[in-house]
């Protein structure tokens, strides 16, 4: 069976600066702005990374007619509110992953099967992105998709609470990069 999803893709760069007043960015803003960042995945991309994620990964999924899950590219500043609102880590991050399923208290299969299932939402900072492939010494391209299979992961049910589970996502995250040509 192939499994079907949508994604929602956000790109929020400075939002709240293009909104500003005046409707100007500050001089500064522009000089270290992640506008200079322009993400090297179109939608058709992101789209078909997901399918192919969720087709391989079809025995963690509940059973339903359809997936969907938002992603959200942002910059440190907005990713950095968002840690320190639902992790109270008041600092950036590269990827946050909230999952609407509980994994702890699984739903009967009939309850899904006829309906689209949101599996949550998945935010990445493209400015943290883009500087760790730069330390890593690879392609913004390879960061991004390393930190939306950990995020997509996440809203599985995969986590790390320990160094054999990190180990075992970690993984993962380089079959399902191999997966769309990625390999790490």
């Amino acid at each position: 069976m192939t499994v079907q999803v949508e994604v929602s893709i956000q790109d929020c760069f400075w939002e709240q600066l293009e909104n500003s007043e005046n409707n100007t960015i500050p001089n500064d803003a522009l000089e270290s702005s992640p506008r200079e960042i322009d993400c090297p995945l179109t939608i058709t991309e992101w789209e078909y990374w997901f399918q192919s994620w969720l087709n391989y990964l079809e025995s963690y999924l509940p059973l339903a007619s359809s997936y969907e899950l938002s992603l959200r590219l942002t910059d440190d500043h907005e990713i950095k509110l968002l840690n320190t609102q639902y992790r109270s880590q008041d600092k950036p991050t590269d990827v946050l992953a909230f999952a609407t399923l509980e994994v702890d208290c699984p739903q009967p299969p009939e309850e899904f099967s006829a309906e689209s299932l949101y599996l949550g939402d998945i935010v990445i900072s493209v400015e943290t992105a883009n500087f760790q492939a730069q330390q890593q010494g690879h392609s913004l391209k390879i960061e991004l998709g390393w930190l939306a299979t950990h995020g997509l992961l996440h809203l599985l049910g995969w986590d790390h609470p320990d160094d054999q589970s990190l180990t075992e996502m970690l993984e993962q995250q380089r079959v399902l990069l191999e997966i769309v040509n990625l390999g790490v």
